[in-house]
């Protein structure tokens, strides 16, 4: 009689996402309520009669969504306590000459299928203070490429060069990547990107024990400033940095991911999917990041689900399927329909 989906497109193509809001309405017709929550706010304007609004845990706000009348501003205003004009903050681009990084004829063998090429002889690169994007379907092969390149974490037979300012650099082990200069926010936060049960704290400073440590010892007063600095830097909410990281919400439990590969130190940082799950909110706050780290010359290398998102913060985006680089394009010259034609020729 009642279902509860907790985003249950997260993870779907946009196909399938359509597949299972159709099945909703079909359930609707049957009698049946659901309670659907999601941050995809194309997904509730279409299949929602009422929509409530809940923000630091409270209900901000109940809406009568029939009939059409309510906007995705409507409910955006709302989720961040604000209007929002603009869905990603403005940015002048500062791109430098030089490529920061580059990844030559790049290429990565399944795990477990040895006939199985996940990424075939992928090249790309980015230059300092450049937002590059990798725009695909599930199963493209990007997050295997950023693992792969990020200390070969995932992968068999895997060849190629990497470069980081025009110098060969070993990527190896993880350990390697890092110290080459390289970061990579995983888009699992809670199974690769946090250790759940620890403070924010141990997390921040996980990357980077030498940064807190005197002769091999942490010292934890430099650690608790260093976790200090970067909730204040990048406000993360909580009450005090030695708050467990499992009791953030999502979009906290991101900075803080940010937060442990910022204070790193890294050239370039690969971000996999870095607003998924998260609200209208704190997606703006992590797109002001991501701005800011440009600003200051790193290079970015971005991954994304959302077509929209890729287009509204990216310089260039390169299209991936099944293993390949099919193209790239200007992101003035990019349109959701250029880089699906992209796919769907491929």
């Amino acid at each position: 009689k009642l279902l509860i989906l907790d985003e249950p497109t997260a993870s779907l193509q946009e196909n399938d996402s359509q597949k299972l809001l159709d099945l909703l309405l079909e359930f609707k017709a049957q009698g049946i309520t659901s309670i659907l929550i999601s941050h995809k706010l194309n997904e509730i304007n279409r299949v929602a009669d009422r929509i409530t609004v809940i923000r630091d845990g409270k209900a901000i706000s109940t809406l009568d969504a029939r009939g059409g009348k309510i906007t995705e501003d409507d409910i955006v205003k709302d989720m961040v306590g604000r209007d929002m004009a603009h869905r990603y903050p403005d940015r002048t681009p500062n791109i430098g000459t030089t490529k920061l990084m580059e990844v030559r004829n790049w290429n990565v063998t399944h795990p477990l299928h040895p006939e199985r090429k996940v990424v075939k002889n992928v090249s790309i690169d980015v230059a300092a203070g450049e937002v590059v994007g990798i725009a695909g379907l599930m199963g493209a092969g990007r997050t295997e490429l950023a693992m792969s390149i990020f200390g070969r974490a995932y992968g068999a037979d895997i060849s190629g060069e990497v470069l980081i300012n025009g110098k060969p650099a070993d990527v190896s082990t993880v350990e390697k990547a890092i110290a080459s200069g390289l970061a990579y926010v995983t888009e699992d936060r809670k199974e690769m990107g946090l250790v759940l049960e620890e403070s924010i704290t141990t997390n921040i400073t996980l990357a980077n024990l030498d940064g807190v440590a005197e002769h091999g010892v942490i010292n934890e007063g430099a650690e608790r400033q260093v976790a200090e600095e970067y909730r204040s830097k990048i406000n993360i909410r909580t009450p005090n940095v030695g708050q467990k990281a499992v009791n953030l919400s999502g979009g906290n439990q991101q900075k803080v991911v940010l937060a442990k590969w910022l204070f790193a130190g890294p050239e370039v940082l690969i971000l996999d999917e870095p607003t998924r799950g998260i609200d209208v909110g704190a997606k703006y706050e992590i797109y002001t990041i991501i701005n800011q780290l440009a600003a200051d010359g790193k290079g970015v290398i971005m991954i994304s689900s959302e077509m929209p998102e890729l287009l509204g913060m990216c310089d260039r985006i390169y299209v991936m399927n099944e293993g390949e680089i099919k193209g790239q394009l200007a992101a003035n010259d990019a349109d959701q329909e250029k880089i699906m034609r992209m796919i769907l020729k491929a």
